[in-house]
């Protein structure tokens, strides 16, 4: 079955609790919403590896077929999880191609990004239960969303990086941190 990776053309915003470049206890993940245009496309794929599933299983006639690895959330919107370990682990990027390998780099929700990632069918040990998850192939670094502000980077493109291309936005060796807009209230 041929591998399709899928892209965001734009880049997306990260949702809640995020460990890209650092594991958590319970190890490396991100979320981001997509857009409906990319959940039709993933639908579609869909389709596809479930046949191919549907091949494989002991008894088709008594699966179980597990939910789409996405989520509405908001009309139009859709949230996507990811989740890997450090063997598999994905290389992230920032504007310019060049790999991050900063731990501290603040990844955090509101940051945005562009992915890369392929559907990827499974049938889990009962031979009966099935589906499809995400896998992540790749992540570009747009820009950071942290307490202290918005790295939104020197906006500058020149050349092509190798998988996303350059892009506006951040660039790991030089942050431009843009303070974020915060009212404070001064009544206790």
């Amino acid at each position: 079955m041929p591998r399709t990776i899928h892209k965001t053309a734009q880049p997306v915003v990260l949702e809640g609790y995020q460990a890209v470049l650092k594991p958590s206890k319970f190890g490396y993940s991100l979320a981001a919403l997509v857009d409906q245009s990319m959940v039709d496309v993933l639908e579609d794929d869909r389709v596809e590896s479930l046949k191919w599933a549907e091949t494989k299983l002991k008894n088709p006639k008594r699966s179980t077929l597990k939910p789409e690895p996405w989520e509405e959330v908001a009309d139009g919107q859709y949230k996507v999880k990811f989740s890997w370990n450090v063997e598999n682990r994905p290389p992230v990027v920032d504007t310019q191609g060049v790999q991050i390998t900063d731990e501290a780099t603040p990844m955090y929700a509101g940051s945005r990004v562009k992915l890369a990632f392929y559907q990827k069918p499974y049938i889990l040990r009962d031979g009966v239960t099935y589906g499809t998850s995400l896998k992540l192939v790749g992540v570009q670094l747009v820009s950071l969303n942290t307490s202290a502000g918005v790295d939104t980077g020197d906006m500058s493109t020149e050349d092509v990086a190798a998988l996303f291309g350059k892009t506006e936005g951040f660039k790991a060796g030089e942050p431009n941190v843009t303070p974020s807009e915060t009212v404070e209230d001064d009544d206790f």
